[in-house]
């Protein structure tokens, strides 16, 4: 396992965390504490989760489950300062969640000490922004994203609030350093602008959805990572398990995602499937495993500070940490840019 730098930090991630949505809806706690100790052992010491989770579906009656599930692993194996722990927290759209009608300073600092007791610790390593108070173009929603429609002045004064809350929180020893999720280029610019005029906390991560189907952060985001030293954790590295062929030829397997969200959020679609035939069949021409590939390509991306993976069972585990090992070469490599150059944007 290689570890990679966290922003401007000295602490040190590997390079595949560990996602933990499914646990508490999909997975019991007794499965995502097996997948946390198999994650250990092969080296991984970052976890992702957030108070929403978990996830698919959203349910006001399981949230925070998923927190629970990681404090009482935490409580029984002892491992905490093993582990850099990521936790987000969510915004308006959301009812049940305290910032559900939008960011509040009150309502951030609130969130997080509420996932702190879930998590049974007294900190968390890197503290996100789930999505942004103003529109988003994130989670599909870049056919009707409208920014001329937004108030500039309020966008950047709920920034401000938001990372002055964080700020707070980072000065009370709850969280360590901050983090943003399905934010923008401009968004993320305008944290990393307060943070050095107001001496607040500087961003040291974006989690944004990134994979052989969705590469928006190709662009601007890749310069400002590269220039600011902002680095990406993507999440979706499968998109949703599309990649890893299981969906191919008509397939439903039994308690997958899609039998209980057909449309995998917008990702199953007939325009994607021509994109989605052609990176499976790179994988099968060079011999090698879908999900691998298309995890490895992920990893080795220059602003990639880690890779987020997640899975229902223990052999999707193994398969997707294995990926750490598989060196992608220059004809696959080849295949993949010229697969990406007919079909940029399937999704």
């Amino acid at each position: 396992m290689k570890y990679n730098q966290l922003g401007r930090t000295d602490i040190k991630v590997s390079e595949i965390c560990l996602g933990t949505m499914t646990w508490g809806e999909q997975n019991t706690e007794s499965e995502g504490h097996e997948q946390m100790d198999y994650a250990v052992s092969e080296g991984v010491n970052f976890f992702d989760t957030a108070e929403l989770y978990p996830v698919v579906p959203i349910r006001a009656e399981t949230h925070g489950d998923t927190e629970r599930v990681i404090g009482n692993w935490f409580k029984k194996r002892g491992k905490r300062d093993d582990i850099i722990l990521a936790s987000k927290v969510g915004g308006p759209g959301q009812e049940h969640l305290i910032n559900g009608a939008g960011f509040s300073h009150e309502g951030i600092k609130k969130a997080c000490e509420q996932s702190l007791l879930r998590l049974k610790t007294d900190y968390i390593d890197l503290y996100q922004v789930h999505w942004p108070n103003r529109g988003s173009y994130h989670f599909r929603q870049s056919w009707g994203f409208s920014p001329d429609q937004e108030n500039s002045q309020q966008c950047k004064d709920d920034i401000a609030m938001i990372l002055g809350a964080l700020g707070e929180l980072v000065d009370e020893g709850k969280i360590r350093q901050v983090g943003l999720s399905n934010e923008s280029t401009w968004g993320t610019a305008q944290y990393i602008r307060l943070s050095e005029e107001q001496n607040l906390p500087r961003v040291v991560t974006v989690q944004n959805e990134y994979n052989l189907m969705n590469r928006i952060y190709d662009l601007d985001m890749a310069e400002l990572s590269a220039h600011e030293d902002v680095g990406c954790m993507c999440f979706s590295p499968l998109a949703a398990s599309m990649l890893s062929g299981k969906y191919q030829n008509g397939a439903l397997p039994e308690g997958s995602r899609r039998t209980v969200q057909e449309d995998l959020s917008g990702r199953y679609i007939p325009r994607a499937m021509p994109a989605l035939q052609a990176y499976l069949d790179i994988a099968q021409r060079h011999g090698l495993n879908a999900a691998q590939m298309s995890i490895a390509f992920c990893i080795s991306r220059p602003f990639m500070t880690s890779t987020i993976i997640g899975a229902t069972n223990m052999e999707q585990l193994k398969c997707d940490i294995a990926a750490k090992d598989v060196t992608l070469s220059d004809a696959v490599m080849q295949d993949i840019f010229d697969t990406y150059q007919k079909w940029p944007i399937p999704m």
